[in-house]
């Protein structure tokens, strides 16, 4: 797991997707609430729930970039797919 994602790096995935909080909420299975505390980081997640959010963003096609001088960042890897 990568524990360098950030939670810019997280409002900057959905915005790439065009996701809402509530996309991600019910395609990860995270809670708004726990979503938003996260991506205002109010809290730090647990790991399963780290995972479970950037697995969900992997799987529709965000790739997180580490940091390597120009600080950490996101891309899309592929088209998504949205249902």
């Amino acid at each position: 797991m990568k524990k360098d994602i950030r939670p810019e790096q997280i409002r900057a995935a959905r915005a790439l997707l065009d996701w809402t909080r509530e996309d991600l909420s019910a395609a990860s299975r995270i809670t708004i609430r726990t979503l938003a505390r996260i991506e205002s980081a109010q809290t730090v997640p647990r790991e399963s729930t780290l995972n479970a959010l950037t697995a969900t963003l992997e799987d529709a096609g965000v790739e997180f970039l580490a940091e390597n001088g120009g600080g950490p960042g996101v891309r899309l890897n592929r088209r998504p797919s949205r249902d």
